[in-house]
């Protein structure tokens, strides 16, 4: 089993484009698990971590409802924002500068085969990266991502997750809010969820921004550790 990452950092980048690039890398990772299967093979299949920032941009799942999306397109470009409709798990989402995306296009196979158990272990490396930051943070029973003051009138997610897997690949992620301007979570219902708010790193830290590239290290070393993979040299 291949346990190698390749690690890119596409900094500030259209979310069109990136999508495009995961699929990309997704289809040609499914398409040799197909040949292997197909030429009884055994060609190692390649894991990939991209870390990027999105101009701002809303993103709706498949199972998602338009109506959580409380502003028309019109009023969106005003913002600045764009709008997709894309095929990865989940409800709208919101993705801008200052929140760091990460989208790990694993072949399972290489680790486990687990979907409920890779998310897990997602949110369990923005859990452990948080709490170097003396952020208390944990799961929400029944809701994917990252949470607050769970089980309080407080309860507010600083990071959302969705993901798409198909021959045990997989594609989207995470988005930490770490420098976001909460504002934007205005126009919407985050993920569906009408009773929550929504943070930040800098919100929760006394309104400080915070060194972006320290947070994806912290990032990377917690998901290193946790998948027991290693970086592709």
């Amino acid at each position: 089993m291949n346990k190698e990452l390749f690690l890119e950092d596409l900094g500030l980048k259209d979310y069109k484009e990136t999508w495009d690039y995961q699929e990309a890398l997704f289809s040609k990772t499914v398409a040799l698990k197909v040949q292997n299967k197909r030429e009884n093979t055994s060609l190692p299949t390649p894991n990939h971590f991209l870390f990027v920032e999105h101009p701002h941009v809303f993103t709706l799942g498949k199972s998602g409802n338009l109506d959580h999306l409380l502003v028309s397109e019109e009023a969106l470009k005003e913002k600045e924002a764009s709008f997709y409709k894309i095929n990865r798990g989940g409800d709208i989402t919101y993705h801008g500068p200052g929140q760091i995306v990460g989208y790990p296009i694993l072949d399972l196979e290489n680790f486990f085969t687990d979907i409920h158990k890779y998310l897990r272990l997602l949110e369990e490396a923005v859990i452990l990266t948080l709490a170097e930051y003396s952020i208390n943070a944990t799961r929400s029973p029944g809701e994917t991502g990252v949470w607050l003051d769970v089980g309080t009138p407080f309860a507010r997610k600083i990071c959302a997750m969705g993901v798409r897997a198909s021959r045990w690949v997989t594609m989207h992620g995470f988005a930490l809010n770490v420098n976001t301007d909460l504002g934007y979570f205005d126009l919407m219902i985050p993920c569906g969820i009408k009773d929550k708010a929504v943070t930040s790193m800098a919100a929760e830290l006394n309104g400080i921004p915070q060194d972006m590239v320290e947070v994806k290290a912290k990032l990377l070393k917690h998901f290193l550790v946790l998948f027991e993979a290693q970086l592709k040299t």
